[in-house]
C-alpha cells in the first residue's frame, strides 16, 4: 500500500511539473521585422530617418522611436514628453501605443521615445504610414507623420 502512495504521489508532482513548464514556457509569438524605418516630418523637431523597434509579448507589444536627424529644439528631462504613437492597421482598426518613457535629452539632441505600450491581435500589420506620433512637450504638441510606407515592411504580429 505504502508503494502504490509513493507512486501516485510520484505522478501528482510529474503532473504539477508540466503544468508549471507549461505556464512558465516563453510565448511563441512573435512580431517580424523587429525594426523598420521611416522617414517623418516632426514640426519643430524637425525631420529625416527614424528608426521604430517592436516587441511582442501575447497580446501587449512596445513600440520605440530613435532617430538621429530628429532633434529636441529645447532640454527635455527624462521621462517627461506624453507620447501617442497611432499604427495604420491593414487588418482592422489602427493600435495606439502611449507612455511617458523617454532619456533626457539637452537642446539640440537626437530623439528617442518608447518604449510605448499597446495592444495587438494576432494577424495585425501596424505601419507608421497612415498613423503618427504625437508627443507633448511643456504643454506643446508636435506630430511626426510619414508620406511613405515604413521600409523593410509593416509590423506583422503572430
Amino acid at each position: 500500500m505504502r508503494g502504490k502512495r509513493i507512486g501516485s504521489g510520484a505522478a501528482m508532482l510529474v503532473g504539477a511539473l508540466a503544468v508549471t513548464g507549461l505556464a512558465l514556457a516563453p510565448s511563441a509569438v512573435a512580431v517580424t521585422p523587429l525594426t523598420a524605418n521611416v522617414t517623418a516630418s516632426c514640426g519643430l523637431f524637425g525631420g529625416g530617418a527614424a528608426t521604430l523597434t517592436a516587441t511582442q509579448t501575447g497580446t501587449a507589444a512596445t513600440l520605440k522611436l530613435t532617430s538621429t536627424a530628429i532633434t529636441t529644439p529645447i532640454a527635455i528631462g527624462a521621462n517627461s514628453i506624453n507620447s501617442t504613437l497611432t499604427m495604420a492597421n491593414s487588418t482592422g482598426s489602427a493600435r495606439v501605443f502611449s507612455g511617458t518613457v523617454n532619456p533626457a535629452m539637452p537642446a539640440g539632441s537626437t530623439i528617442t521615445v518608447g518604449p510605448l505600450n499597446g495592444t495587438v491581435a494576432s494577424g495585425d500589420s501596424l505601419n507608421f504610414y497612415g498613423g503618427s506620433l504625437k508627443m507633448v512637450v511643456f504643454g506643446i504638441t508636435v506630430t511626426c507623420t510619414t508620406s511613405s510606407a515604413q521600409t523593410p515592411g509593416p509590423f506583422v504580429f503572430s
